[in-house]
């Protein structure tokens, strides 16, 4: 096959949840053969009303196409589904969640079996597949033949962004971003808490705070210049020192207002431990150091 006959190749897909479901439904859309399975058959009967093949088994669904997707719950759903399921000469995406680790080893399971693999971490919810305005993509990583050959059919639900041979790296990607978004939202959510009980209408405060966070979100191009270069005073504009001094008003002031300091604490502990063991003339960078074990 050649690229261009690739475009609308045939697709299998195996697992219809509400992602599963998003994604069957913009590869039909865009005119791709879909074979599609679920261990609930309703799922599936419902999308092959719409124009996709059910299959009866997952086998079957995989012998199918040359493209097969899964999108299941967990890595040892993978295992149990794939188990009858012959793998030679298919390309092997695995978009269901799972840590780096369960990504190499399934990777060398599938590889075992004759399949090119490619993993995969969704950084969309299903609103935003088949919209390409919305932003959505998939982290890919494993095969780059896999991923070169397959690109158009995996750009297709959303963005599709490649980031290495390792097959670990889009899941490792993956939790990365969203660690970052779950400690922003920690940060938003003692934001709001502080102006909870005063007459302060948050839906007058989101911009202020949406701006603020939005400006702070590019000093992480700082933290990873000073990562590669080892200099964790390069480019500071507030010192740890300063910061750390800082710290008492911003712990005095969620008492004041009633409200637990429990989100800040962590954080602002790893600072004074920078501070004790760094330079006072470094920013916050000397904290990723603290978290590795």
């Amino acid at each position: 096959m050649t690229q261009n006959s690739a475009d609308k190749s045939p697709v299998s897909l195996l697992g219809l949840g509400s992602m599963g479901t998003a994604l069957a439904r913009a590869w039909l859309a865009a005119g791709h053969p879909l074979t599609v399975w679920n261990r609930t058959p309703g799922r599936a009967e419902a999308l092959a009303a719409e124009g996709a093949k059910a299959a009866e088994s997952a086998a079957g669904a995989v012998a199918a196409s040359g493209l097969v997707v899964v999108c299941l719950l967990d890595d040892d759903s993978v295992g149990a589904v794939l188990a009858d399921a012959d793998l030679a000469g298919k390309d092997l995406v695995n978009l269901t969640t799972t840590t780096p680790a369960q990504a190499r080893a399934r990777a060398a399971w599938a590889e075992e079996r004759g399949a090119r693999y490619l993993d995969g971490g969704i950084m969309a919810v299903p609103p935003m597949v088949g919209v390409p305005e919305a932003g959505g993509y998939v982290f890919y990583s494993g095969s780059r033949e896999s991923f070169e050959f397959r690109r158009a059919a995996l750009s297709v639900p959303v963005g599709a962004k490649y980031v290495g041979e390792d097959a670990g790296f889009a899941a490792l990607y993956d939790v990365a971003l969203l660690s970052a978004m779950y400690g922003m939202f920690a940060g938003a959510a003692h934001a709001f808490a502080l102006v909870r009980r005063e007459d302060v209408d948050p839906v007058a405060f989101a911009p202020l705070l949406a701006d603020w966070l939005a400006a702070m979100a590019r000093s992480v191009h700082g933290t990873a210049a000073q990562l590669r270069s080892g200099d964790y005073t390069e480019g500071v504009a507030s010192p740890l020192a300063m910061q750390v001094a800082g710290t008492p008003t911003f712990l005095a002031t969620a008492e004041q207002q009633g409200v637990s300091t429990e989100l800040l604490l962590p954080y602002f502990e790893l600072m004074r431990r920078r501070l004790e063991t760094g330079s006072g003339e470094e920013g916050l960078t000397g904290v990723v150091d603290l978290l590795l074990r």
